[in-house]
């Protein structure tokens, strides 16, 4: 039986392999649910939404929440699109980090809302700067 709920990566090229690469070592078992769509610079909308809704409609998915890089980029401009599929129900999260994929891994098995919610917080949660030392180096 496929997942309900799928994940998907939409981002330039090589930032959506590298990226499920980490959240494979991290979760090895979680490749059957993380779709992975890598767009280099000649890649047209059209093109991508065709590649993203053959990887859907392979996975059997009938909610995804797709993380792309930046939103208003081409990656993100057609995953926005994808939320016009007839049977599946899309969000879109822009901004991917390390903590947003890995939240979104985590709890999975919860409603696509819910999902996207915890990866939008872990998201901003793993945006840490560092604190300027009270002794600095001379």
């Amino acid at each position: 039986m496929q997942p309900m709920l799928g994940l998907m990566l939409i981002a330039h090229a090589p930032l959506a392999s590298a990226l499920k690469q980490v959240a494979e070592h991290a979760f090895p078992s979680c490749a059957p649910q993380l779709a992975v769509l890598d767009v280099p610079p000649e890649m047209e909308v059209a093109e991508i939404q065709a590649r993203a809704r053959a990887l859907i409609a392979a996975a059997g998915y009938r909610e995804v929440l797709v993380l792309c890089d930046v939103f208003g980029a081409t990656p993100c401009n057609a995953a926005l699109g994808l939320r016009e599929l007839p049977d599946v129900r899309v969000r879109v999260l822009s901004g991917v980090n390390v903590p947003m994929l890995w939240r979104s891994l985590c709890y999975s098995g919860e409603s696509l809302d819910q999902v996207l919610q915890r990866a939008s917080q872990g998201g901003a949660q793993g945006i840490v700067p560092d604190e300027p030392s009270s002794n600095p180096v001379s």
